[in-house]
Order: C-alpha cells, then sequence, then structure tokens
C-alpha cells in the first residue's frame, strides 16, 4: 500500500510533471474507481491542473479553468481530483498514452488522464478488490476519506506533546492499530507501522496507556525519522521507482524469517484475516515470539 512517503513523493512528482498542463480528456474505465459523481469527471476535461497536495495518503490535484484570474491562489471555481490508491493502487505516468480510449474490462486501469500530445498517467489497482477511490469536489474536506484524518505526522504541528495526546485518549489500545489509525495519525500504513515500531524496540501490542514519559519520546522520534527518511529517499524519484525503492529500504516489513538488520534475530509475522504484520522479538519483544493469531498474547 502507498504509504505518506510515497504519495508525498508522487505529489512532488506530479508538480514537476503535470502542474501548468491541460485535461484534454479523461478515461473513466472502472465505474467501481469514481466514488462521486457531481461534478461529472469528464468536467475536468479543459481544465489545467494548477496545484498538487496531499492529506496524509490522499493526492490532491487542483482544477483550475481556463481563463482564470486567481493565479497561484484558490479559485472559487476550482475543482478537485482526490484520489485514494487504496492498498494495490498506483500512479502510472506515460509520454505516450494511446489515444483510442480504452475499452472497459477486468484489467488494471482504473482511469486515464489525457493531458495533451501522449503525455498523461493512468491510475491501475492491482488485484480484485478494486478499492482504489477517486472523487471531484469543489473542497477536498467534502471527501470523507479526509474530512475524518488525524494530523500529519511529518507537519510542524505535530508534536511530541501531540502523540502524548494521543496515546493518552487511545487508553488500553494497542500502539500498531493507532499507528494505522487514519483518524489518529494521518498517513502510516501497514508498512511504516512495522518500521516505526522496530526503529523505538516497542512491542506491536503494547498498550497506548502502557508508555512510559522515555518510550513515549522514542516512539515520536522513530515516527519522524522512518518517515523522513523514506521521504528523502523517494524524493526525485520517476513514480515506477517509488515502490522498489521502498521494498529496498525495510528493515522487517515484509521480510518474515530473514535475519534483523540490527540484532540478527529472525523476523516474525503475525497474520491476520487480510494482512500480517512482522517484528523482531529480541529488539521489541524482550525475545519473547507472540502468538500468532489475532487476539496475540506473548506465548507463555
Amino acid at each position: 500500500m502507498p504509504e505518506l512517503p510515497e504519495v508525498e513523493a508522487l505529489a512532488e512528482f506530479l508538480r514537476e510533471e503535470a502542474v501548468g498542463r491541460t485535461v484534454t480528456r479523461v478515461d473513466a474505465v472502472a465505474i467501481s474507481a469514481l466514488k462521486t459523481f457531481q461534478p461529472p469527471i469528464t468536467d475536468l476535461a479543459g481544465r489545467t491542473i494548477a496545484a498538487v497536495g496531499r492529506y496524509g495518503k490522499f493526492l490532491d490535484l487542483t482544477m483550475r479553468a481556463q481563463g482564470s484570474t486567481e493565479g497561484s491562489a484558490e479559485s472559487a471555481d476550482d475543482l478537485h481530483l482526490i484520489v485514494h490508491l487504496a492498498r494495490a493502487g498506483w500512479l502510472r505516468w506515460s509520454t505516450s498514452l494511446a489515444e483510442k480510449p480504452p475499452r472497459p474490462g477486468k484489467g488494471p486501469l482504473a482511469v486515464r488522464v489525457h493531458l495533451g500530445d501522449g503525455v498523461g498517467f493512468d491510475l491501475t489497482e492491482a488485484g480484485t478488490q478494486k478499492r482504489l477511490a477517486t472523487y471531484v469536489v469543489t473542497d477536498p474536506a467534502l471527501v470523507p476519506g479526509v474530512s475524518r484524518l488525524g494530523p500529519d505526522p511529518l507537519a510542524d504541528e505535530f508534536t511530541e506533546q501531540t502523540l502524548g495526546d494521543i496515546l493518552k485518549a487511545a487508553g488500553r489500545a494497542q500502539l500498531k492499530g493507532i499507528l494505522t489509525d487514519q483518524a489518529r495519525i494521518a498517513g502510516i500504513g501497514n508498512a511504516y507501522s512495522d518500521e516505526i515500531l522496530h526503529a523505538a524496540r516497542l512491542s506491536p501490542f503494547k498498550p497506548a496507556n502502557g508508555l512510559s514519559a522515555a518510550e513515549t519520546a522514542t516512539l515520536y522520534s522513530a515516527i519522524r525519522s522512518v518517515l523522513t527518511d523514506a521521504a528523502v529517499r523517494a524524493r526525485g524519484l520517476a513514480a515506477k521507482d517509488l515502490k522498489a525503492e521502498k521494498k529496498t529500504n525495510l528493515a522487517v516489513h515484509g521480510r518474515t524469517g530473514q535475519p534483523c538488520p540490527v540484532c540478527g534475530d529472525t523476523v516474525r509475522e503475525v497474520s491476520f484475516a487480510d494482512s500480517s504484520l512482522q517484528y523482531c522479538p529480541t529488539c521489541q519483544t524482550g525475545g519473547k515470539p507472540l502468538a500468532d493469531r489475532r487476539l496475540s498474547r506473548l506465548l507463555k
């Protein structure tokens, strides 16, 4: 799943390549990907991409009407194409898009945005779950997933005190769930929550109200450093290279059975119905493996 560092890198890529270009046509191939119907996505044709932003794991492309005199400022006539890539979605940039409209089918293509002269991008989604979502709105806050987002962990306003307040309000909720709850903290998903907890040397199932002041400070530092380092590594990469870069630099996530790069212990996994987490027993759970079931406890 694309998370904050990858989505921010995609936003930066689009700022370089797409801002200032005019949408010539939009092909909505997978109707399931369209979550709004008014204004229709075809209304984006003829508009210029004025800005690209990010809200958590949502991309926001500001589309400005031709002839607008607002410059870089927000215009009351702006439309926003909001994109959530979900678990298996991606944005694929092309300088040679086919002019012929694609036929709806069972393939990965969901939406194609033409920007003229063969340039544009595809929104694609692998697999069968089809959770990729696009919205065309006059205000990003009209998208439910955006309006409910918690603070951005890389924003200046996200302080150690902010994290402490989040943990206090969460009670006995487990750290893994807190980090991936978008209403508490925006932008962190399954992979980077594993990486953050490994860097902080904390169990994914440790209750929030069980952290000491020192552990809270360590967790805050890990959140900022893991996400910042990942964002720096992703900066400047082409969209097609971001997935490989992310996978290459993960310490524990997706590395079940491999040695921990810190201590050499074997990375373990806890599986759930539709996801899994990875951790290092030596670094995070005092050497004790976690039971591989939903209601995981340390094995006796």
